[in-house]
């Protein structure tokens, strides 16, 4: 089969490769979109290796088809998966419970830019930082396909939302996506004048760590999913104290499938309908053809999507 493959000058490249050896109650997809991460973008620089036994192909989330009857799902229905790796390819093998119906309102553009960003949110806000309603939300990056995700989650559990991010459209952006209060970072310090905040979700990690412990709430939860920032940061255990505070780092690629198997079954029993209703709804910044997997990860890299980038394998 087809996919793309890191050549001797690190660049991706279509190539062929054979067919995974996958258990017997995985199911196997036709690819027709795939989702655009940093991980990916790490991966190739390699400093985030894929867990033992995934594939060493990118690509954490996919939308396809159904290539044969695989218990609950039957060939040539729409869905969307989250993967361990294996995305940028032609077909994929996905354990059955990382599979999610495809709402029949989206696209396969659409519908891969949401496992891998709302199902992050999700256990971000939901499982590990026990949103509630009136609770004030912050979150950095706030236009990143998880923040935008965020967002519309944050929203919908009742909570006050507000986001950094790097530039004015940006800020346009996230308002428009629900955002109480939309910061551009680049104008000053953003937390001065900030209340005090619950839950904050935090992709930049390095020294926006004690910022975040000075605007938290007392018994407030600082929950970290990436170090665009860097690894390093100034603790005040003091401070920490003083607030109750609890710090958390997730990810989400390295869980079992067990679980999750049962963030996919949370998430759907909570939110599959509002797909359908309008109220969630993915945000594509782009997409472009799988050719052209170099200029998504050149935006990506630069920091200049509002949303999610797409690989579009509609026409292979």
């Amino acid at each position: 089969m087809q996919a793309l493959l890191v050549n001797a000058e690190g660049k991706l490249v279509l190539g062929r490769v054979g067919e995974m050896a996958a258990p017997a109650d995985w199911v196997e997809l036709k690819v027709k979109a795939a989702g655009v991460n940093r991980a990916d973008l790490l991966q190739m620089a390699g400093h985030y290796p894929p867990p033992p036994g995934a594939s060493e192909l990118l690509g954490l989330e996919v939308a396809g088809v159904v290539v044969r009857d695989q218990g609950p799902w039957k060939q040539g229905q729409r869905v969307m998966a989250l993967l361990d790796g294996g995305g940028y390819a032609e077909r994929v093998w996905v354990p059955r419970g990382q599979l999610m119906p495809l709402p029949d309102n989206l696209s396969f553009i659409e519908g891969a830019a949401i496992p891998e960003a709302f199902l992050t949110a999700y256990q971000a806000l939901v499982m590990i930082g026990d949103l509630g309603p009136g609770e004030r939300l912050l979150i950095h990056a706030g236009a990143s396909g998880v923040g935008s995700a965020a967002i519309q989650l944050g929203n919908a559990l009742g909570a006050e939302v507000t986001v950094t991010c790097g530039s004015e459209s940006k800020v346009a952006f996230c308002h428009s996506l629900g955002a109480e209060r939309a910061i551009n970072y680049r104008q000053g310090d953003w937390w001065e004048g900030l209340p005090e905040q619950d839950l904050i979700l935090d992709m930049v990690g390095g020294h926006y760590l004690e910022p975040n412990l000075r605007c938290l709430a007392l018994d407030g939860r600082i929950i970290t999913l990436a170090m665009q920032g860097g690894r390093h940061g100034t603790l005040d255990y003091a401070r920490l104290l003083a607030k109750r505070a609890t710090l958390t780092g997730s990810t989400l690629r390295n869980r079992s499938s067990h679980y999750k198997a049962r963030l996919v079954q949370g998430f759907l029993r909570r939110f599959s309908e509002s797909f359908l209703s309008g109220e969630l709804k993915p945000v594509v910044d782009s997409s472009y053809p799988w050719q052209q997997v170099a200029q998504a990860h050149q935006r990506m890299a630069a920091n200049e999507n509002q949303g999610k980038l797409i690989l579009s394998l509609e026409s292979s």
